[in-house]
């Protein structure tokens, strides 16, 4: 299987909490941007960030990021 997957040509611009985040990291997740475990079928593991204070994030939904999890214009480039 091809990993990692684009799951969407942009980035997941998400209000998040403060709390532990698994962020996918193949593109094979049903709940993305977070991991679902999907995974397993290419062998990669998901990024595991921590998020201290209540704020918007930008992941990463191209899976094509120099700064894993978070997006950095990856995307224009697909």
């Amino acid at each position: 299987m091809d990993c990692p997957k684009v799951a969407q040509p942009g980035p997941y611009v998400i209000e998040v909490t403060p709390r532990r985040y698994a962020w996918c990291a193949c593109g094979l997740s049903d709940r993305d941007p977070y991991c679902d475990g999907s995974h397993r079928d290419c062998g990669m593991k998901p990024i595991i960030v921590t998020i201290e204070e209540p704020q918007k994030v930008a992941w990463c939904g191209c899976k094509q990021t120099q700064t894993p999890p978070f997006c950095d214009g990856s995307h224009k480039s697909l």
